[in-house]
């Protein structure tokens, strides 16, 4: 039996919609570099692997150049949004 709850594995779990959502309400910052990290609300999250999943699958991206480290603010992608949209995420969270 696969357990595997990972995004790139199937939909997407309430843990990474409800990040999509934070990045989207402007609370989230990525730190630039070859695998960034998302902190939201000035606090790094829990989840980096799902962070970095996300911006793989180009649901978030950086809000501008930076140079490797620094903190720019996150958005979410038309990508994103797209994914937001479904019906069975409306009410995630």
């Amino acid at each position: 039996m696969d357990h595997d709850t990972r995004p790139e594995s199937g939909p997407l779990t309430r843990r990474a919609v409800n990040m999509l959502k934070a990045v989207g309400d402007g609370r989230a910052q990525l730190s630039l570099g070859c695998e960034p990290d998302l902190y939201v609300d000035g606090l790094p999250c829990c989840d980096q692997a799902t962070a970095r999943t996300l911006g793989r699958l180009g649901l978030i991206a950086a809000n501008g150049p930076g140079r490797p480290g620094e903190l720019v603010p996150a958005v979410v992608t038309d990508e994103g949004l797209t994914a937001l949209a479904a019906p069975e995420f409306r009410f995630a969270g």
